[in-house]
């Protein structure tokens, strides 16, 4: 690899639990770390009503004592309806608020206001790209950026209006294990059929690929959009939740702050029983009780961990087998499993993959930053550094029109190589028709209207004939984009119509430009925060709570109004260090005075 480009391309790995991001510098492919220190950057986000909110770490640390107001896990609600019936699932299993936007669109409100997927993804993006920024100390505004691989349209477009909200030109929008597969270090000149699994903190993907002579094509992708880390965490919860309410009678699923605390528990234990067989697990002061503070205390097991999971962990597999059946691939066939997300770090999961597959996984492969690495290696490609490998990558779902009866005539099959054309000849279903209307949908389902809906257009002035005479030709053109042109033709008389169907995330151009302006001038702020600001205003904002809590609390309220006064004196002059330390104890402070408060 050779670096000529005159500006670098970030590859971003926009995950739904945690974001990565890398690009080739001097040759070679580099992860940059978070100004935390990090390898990745936690995927939330914490609003205030009088403040800029906080992105990364700094609100994973706020969720505790903002649960309200700290999104995590939007890529779910990604360029989804609100009345979708997984959106309403997702929504039971956060504590903030998820709502219909007036075009009916999934939203998410905090501290007061509404906010669209896009932005709150834009804010993790924009502090991803200001680290890697004060890491270079250069400016940076071309991205590759990377979702799950069974993405649609509008979901794919959601998260390109992200970027361009965080002040990112996104030169393309690549599928999650595709990008793995150009970082998994596999030989570029030897012969291979490769396997993705992808399964992270939200989505779950598997692409089948052929590795020959440099070039990586994609023959297949399957997936969930719905199934990750998030359930696993969820399944865990569950158990705590029920053996709380067994032992005190009490349901923690109805406090926001212990769902939250459950959460962060839950997470912790899993991570554990990656390399350890018990989890134990300890949340003091959780809820108030009859008789007082209650506390929870349990022993979790990796055993009971893999029954109450095993559901998930199965429901990856049906994915693989249509993957390798679209793909025309046995799974005697495949040389090569690449397993990457940070839910492939379960023993339980890379042992029932690896059996399904019957062959063990690439090693060395480092599951939460595989995909970002993937994704500078494409920037690289599109920007002539890398000339030793090239991509084919296909189309997630069908493509097709709405024909009588309400059917779907696919024009363009799933899993078809980009960029591609295709053409069918329909004809009309009326004597004497004057008019056809082209609708186009993208789907898997017999029904158009069960499919989603891209966009339409009519066809007039055809000549008067019986029906099923006319003959209307239909052509599909999808570039490497994904960018989709519809062309009918009527072959008697020559009239043509056509339309350009660009991805559509819900938000307007008007409103587009309105929040890169106001991101533009959000990311110029915080260039001039360092980590320390960051604590500082988490740490003020601890105190105002502690300070609302005191009223309704039984404790003695001179003492501690006294304390906080003098935590809030001197704070502006605190080091680093020390703030982390006034940060934890607020927190805990917060969480002591609610527990009094219920009492």
């Amino acid at each position: 690899m050779a670096s000529n480009a005159p500006s670098r391309v970030l590859g971003i790995d926009l995950g739904t639990t945690n974001s990565c991001c890398a690009a080739i510098i001097d040759g070679e492919v580099r992860v940059f770390r978070s100004s935390e220190g990090e390898n990745v950057t936690p995927s939330v986000v914490t609003f205030f009503r009088d403040a800029p909110p906080l992105a990364g770490r700094a609100a994973r640390r706020m969720a505790t004592a903002a649960p309200l107001d700290t999104v995590f896990s939007v890529k779910r609600f990604m360029g989804r309806k609100a009345t979708d019936p997984a959106v309403a699932r997702d929504a039971g299993l956060v504590p903030f608020r998820v709502e219909a936007a007036p075009n009916g669109d999934a939203w998410v409100r905090a501290a007061g206001r509404s906010y669209s997927p896009p932005e709150v993804s834009a804010l993790v993006l924009a502090k991803v790209r200001r680290d890697a920024e004060a890491y270079l100390g250069e400016p940076l505004r071309e991205a590759v950026v990377t979702v799950p691989a069974y993405f649609s349209d509008a979901q794919r477009q959601a998260t390109k209006d992200a970027g361009r909200i965080a002040g990112l030109e996104v030169l393309r929008i690549l599928n999650e294990p595709t990008a793995a597969a150009l970082a998994c270090g596999l030989d570029p000149k030897k012969g291979q059929r490769v396997v993705v699994y992808d399964l992270g903190g939200g989505t779950f993907d598997v692409t089948v690929l052929e590795s020959r002579g440099g070039i990586f094509e994609v023959r297949s992708t399957n997936g969930d959009t719905h199934l990750g880390g998030d359930d696993f965490d969820q399944a865990v919860i569950r158990i705590l939740v029920e053996a709380f309410k067994e032992r005190h009678g009490i349901d923690l699923a109805a406090d926001p702050m212990a769902l939250q605390r459950l959460k962060e528990a839950a997470e912790a234990a899993k991570i554990e029983l990656s390399s350890s067989p018990v989890a134990d697990i300890a949340l003091p002061f959780i809820v108030a009780g009859p008789a007082g503070p209650l506390h929870l205390e349990h022993r979790l097991t990796r055993e009971a961990f893999n029954a109450a999971t095993a559901r998930l962990v199965h429901a990856t597999l049906g994915p693989c087998i249509t993957a390798l059946a679209d793909a025309g691939v046995v799974r005697e066939r495949v040389d090569a499993l690449v397993l990457v997300g940070g839910m492939t770090r379960v023993p339980e999961v890379r042992r029932a993959v690896e059996a399904f597959f019957g062959r063990p996984a690439v090693p060395d492969v480092n599951p939460d930053e595989a995909v970002a690495v993937g994704a500078a290696i494409q920037g690289g490609i599109l920007r002539g550094q890398v000339r030793d490998r090239l991509l084919l990558d296909v189309t997630p779902l069908s493509l097709g029109v709405r024909v009588s009866g309400g059917l779907f005539s696919r024009l363009i099959e799933k899993n078809s190589t980009i960029p591609c054309r295709k053409k069918a000849v329909y004809t009309t279903a009326n004597d004497n028709q004057s008019a056809v209307r082209i609708s186009v949908y993208q789907g898997e389902n017999a029904l158009a209207a069960d499919n989603i809906f891209l966009g339409d257009f009519e066809l007039v002035d055809i000549p008067a004939a019986s029906k099923g005479s006319p003959k209307i030709e239909v052509s599909f053109d999808i570039d490497a984009n994904g960018i989709l042109k519809v062309r009918a033709v009527d072959k008697a008389s020559g009239r043509a119509q056509q339309m350009r169907i660009s991805p559509n995330s819900g938000l307007k151009e008007e409103e587009l430009r309105a929040l890169s302006a106001s991101a533009k001038r959000e990311g110029a702020a915080a260039l001039r925060h360092d980590e320390a600001e960051q604590f500082l205003l988490t740490c003020r904002k601890l105190v105002e709570a502690c300070q609302s809590e005191v009223a309704g609390a039984d404790v003695d309220r001179s003492a501690v109004t006294q304390w906080l006064k003098g935590v809030a004196e001197r704070l502006p002059g605190e080091s680093l260090e020390a703030l982390r330390g006034s940060l934890k104890e607020l927190n805990q402070c917060v969480l002591r005075l609610r527990v009094a408060r219920r009492a």
